[in-house]
Order: C-alpha cells, then structure tokens, then sequence
C-alpha cells in the first residue's frame, strides 16, 4: 500500500511539477455541482469568543534554525507583530509587539521558499498573527525536489510547531510571553497544501484549531479527516494548470467540518499568493477573517467573510461556515 501510494504520489507531484508559482492559461473547467456539507462534529471555532485586534501592526521578521532527527534541517522563517509604526517592510529582529498571538504554520510549494511568500505571510502577522515557515529539506528551493519527500512534511510541521512554541516559555528569547499555544492553525500551498491536508488526515496534530489548503491535493495523504473539527478554507483558481480545480474541490467534498470554498475564475495556480494586487487583496482579506474567526473566536470576522470574498468580483465562496 506504502508503495502504491508512493507510486501515485510521485506521478502527480512529478509530473505538474507543484512549483510555488506558475503562470500557465489553461482554460477554466466546469464546477462541479456543490455537496450537502456534513454537520460538524463540535461546534466551531474551538476557541472562546473573543475579538481579534483592530489596529494594524508593524512587522518584524526572524530565522529558526531547526533539525529534525539530525538528518532534516529545517530552518524556519518567522513573521510577527512587532512594536513601532505599521506599513513599512518587515524588519529584522524587531521587537515585539505586547500581546499573546496565534500561531500560523505555513507550508511553502514545490521549489520555492517562504520568503516567496512574505507578501501574504506578512499581511497576517501585521493583523496579530505569528507566522513560522519552515524550508523543507528536498522540496524547498534549492533541494533535490523529490515530490516522495512531502509524505514526511507534515511529521517536520509538527516538529516546527513544538519548537516554534517553545520560544513562549524560553528564558531571553524575544517571543517569550508572546505566543498563545492554544490558538493555532496550519496553511499551505501546492506540495505545501498537500503537507496542510496531511496535518489534519493520516498526521492529525491535534494542536490545530483550523487550516487553508491554497491549490491542493490529498494524493499521498488522504482525505481521511481525523480528531476534533477544525475549520477549514480552500483558495482554489479555476484555472490552475497544475492541481486542478476538480482535484481541489474533490478534498474539500471530503471535509466533515465547517468550510468554506474560495474559487477564483481566472486564477491560476499561485499568482494570487505572490503577485501584489487585487486578488491578493482578496485572498489576504478572507483568509484575514477566517484567521480572525477561528483563532480569536471574532464572530463578527465571520460575518465580514463573505463581503470580503466577493469584492472586486473576482473570486465566489462556497460558504459552509
């Protein structure tokens, strides 16, 4: 079965190629027709109602170096609210700002790193979110790029996590008193949405509170959705060329749990995550209110969501919420 599912992994990763950005113009396909979602399983979000903070913060950013198990280095690329004036580009090793955030676990694509994606990674953290990347061993950008190596990604997710969390109670390091540990989500895309999926099905990490799949697929991981409910969103353009919509829309089909279904008529497979301009907007501003509904309890996020989706009219939502 382990090599049935190998064999299955490697000619869907291989082959498209999950890079983190691409620029085909495949032709958008039929949607397929929506599902009856299931009932949740426990009432959603699992954190207590709260409010997510009003103002914008400045940004700073820092570097982890971790290894797992000696032979996985994965040194991780964190975003966080920092102190001093909002707007300006995230500065190195700034201090942080006061407060206890959420924590954001984000899985780059194949080929790419997370610094491809600080456009998006930092809009969430100048909202009051902790974002930590790490830079995957074989499919981060300057690895082998072997696609069989994403079944090991959500085991280094986990690992990042626990050590990511660890800095809150770490004598002298800058983040100590900062993080909140019961408040925390994962997101991905591409290979990366496929390492998503992964943290919620055959590696359940039940520290999870939620999850964003940006274009992905369970070949590999399966959509055997396991433990308590945890919201999830999917950001899916209709014109990807390399995970395609069907593929997508498929897992998320599969979720038992609140969802929800951002579709981009004209997106592609990550243009929107990279390129700033109106559907970044978009995606960062819905993906913004999920965050704020899920970690912060922010009911009135979730009703922002939908007025959020549909500006521009450049993306619809599947709203299972």
């Amino acid at each position: 079965m382990l090599r049935r599912r190998a064999a299955l992994v490697t000619a869907a990763l291989l082959t498209a190629g999950l890079a983190g950005c691409s620029g085909g113009t495949a032709a958008a396909p039929q949607r397929p027709a929506p599902d009856v979602p299931a009932k949740a399983t426990t009432p959603a979000p699992r954190v207590p109602a709260g409010h997510a903070p009003t103002q914008s913060f400045a940004v700073g950013v820092r570097q982890l170096k971790l290894n797992r198990d000696g032979d996985r280095p994965l040194p991780v690329t964190v975003w966080y609210p920092a102190r001093g004036a909002a707007g300006g580009a995230p500065e190195r090793s700034a201090p942080a700002a006061t407060g206890r955030f959420p924590v954001v676990m984000f899985s780059h694509g194949l080929g790419a790193r997370p610094e491809d994606y600080q456009l998006l990674l930092s809009r969430w953290a100048a909202a009051g979110f902790v974002v930590a990347a790490p830079r995957f061993p074989h499919t981060g950008a300057g690895g082998d790029g072997n696609p069989l190596d994403v079944l090991n990604q959500p085991a280094d997710v986990s690992y990042a996590l626990t050590q990511v969390l660890a800095l809150n109670t770490k004598a002298g390091d800058p983040l100590r008193g900062r993080l909140d540990p019961d408040r925390v989500a994962a997101a991905g895309h591409s290979a990366g949405g496929v390492t998503t999926i992964g943290l919620f099905t055959a590696g359940r990490d039940e520290r999870l509170d939620a999850g964003i799949v940006f274009a992905g697929t369970a070949l590999g991981v399966g959509t055997g959705f396991a433990g308590a409910a945890a919201p999830q969103l999917f950001v899916h353009g209709e014109a990807d060329e390399v995970v395609s919509y069907a593929a997508g829309k498929a897992v998320y089909d599969a979720v038992p749990w609140p969802k929800a279904m951002l579709s981009l008529p004209r997106g592609d497979h990550g243009r929107a995550l990279l390129s700033n301009g109106k559907a970044l907007r978009v995606v960062a501003d819905t993906t913004l209110e999920f965050l704020r509904w899920t970690l912060y309890g922010d009911a009135a996020a979730k009703k922002r969501l939908p007025a959020d989706a549909a500006r521009g009219g450049l993306a619809t939502l599947d709203d299972h919420l």
